[in-house]
């Protein structure tokens, strides 16, 4: 099978896909591979875009970039498009990958299942303790960061994945960098500097949390507000004054209740 380093495709970004598609590309790709596995044979646009959380113009459009344009009156062949998408995304390849950093977190994604079945393989876990050193994670013996560059190297790995505390996180990426690494999904809280034509990644779940707390306290909000009882208008008094030249009526004032 070819790897991830030597034997690279024609990129979505070369073929002028836009990323906002790219970035949708494995929403359909899920959505596609559970009606795969339920033999569901063809879908239409709008069964697809709902299953996917967009709207079935916008699926059209990003399928119109990969020469994808269903049949009418039937719709995609679920098939073909696992198999489109997939070589679109690179996944129809061996993809390399090590882990920095073999904390909760760095364990917690050796031991996901989702990378096999998706083109990416663990090729080595790393981690700077060295009472780690040798012991298995995911049936994967940790390395020490000593042997970053050798790791990188000897298994061709073009994707790093950092898990370490932030602290650690830019010398880390500084030394994938010049190991020849060139894409980065980096879970470490804080923002990396990487020269051009590095590609980083950034998953946050406090951002994330923090997202969700905005939209829980708007809708707390918004249910106060429905049940909030109407505010009466501020009360208006009518203050007197003397008539003068060509006025003999009454001024409004607003006054307080």
């Amino acid at each position: 099978m070819a790897t991830g380093r030597n034997h690279r495709p024609a990129t979505s970004r070369s073929r002028g896909i836009p990323e906002a598609t790219v970035a949708r590309l494995p929403l359909y790709l899920r959505a596609l591979t559970a009606l795969s596995e339920r033999s569901v044979p063809t879908v239409s646009s709008e069964e697809l875009a709902s299953a996917a959380g967009v709207n079935s113009a916008k699926l059209r459009k990003d399928f119109s970039y990969l020469g994808s344009y269903g049949t009418r009156g039937v719709g995609y062949d679920v098939e073909y498009l696992v198999y489109q998408i997939s070589r679109e995304l690179g996944l129809t390849q061996d993809w390399p990958v090590v882990i920095v950093g073999i904390g909760n977190l760095g364990a917690a994604l050796a031991n996901y299942g989702g990378f096999a079945s998706r083109g990416f393989r663990v090729a080595a876990l790393i981690d700077a303790d060295p009472s780690l050193a040798g012991k298995p994670v995911a049936g994967i013996p940790v390395q020490h960061t000593d042997e970053l560059e050798k790791i990188i190297s000897d298994n061709g790995v073009s994707i790093g994945v950092i898990a370490t505390p932030a602290g650690a996180a830019q010398q880390v990426c500084d030394r994938l960098v010049a190991a020849g690494i060139t894409s980065i999904l980096n879970f470490a809280p804080t923002v990396l500097s990487v020269p051009e034509g590095v590609d980083v990644r950034k998953v946050d779940l406090s951002i994330e949390l923090q997202i969700l707390a905005f939209h829980e306290q708007r809708k707390a909000g918004e249910g106060e507000a429905d049940t909030a009882p109407p505010v009466a208008p501020p009360a208006v008094a009518v203050a007197k004054r003397p008539p003068e030249s060509g006025s003999d009526g009454d001024l409004p004032a607003v006054m307080p209740a």
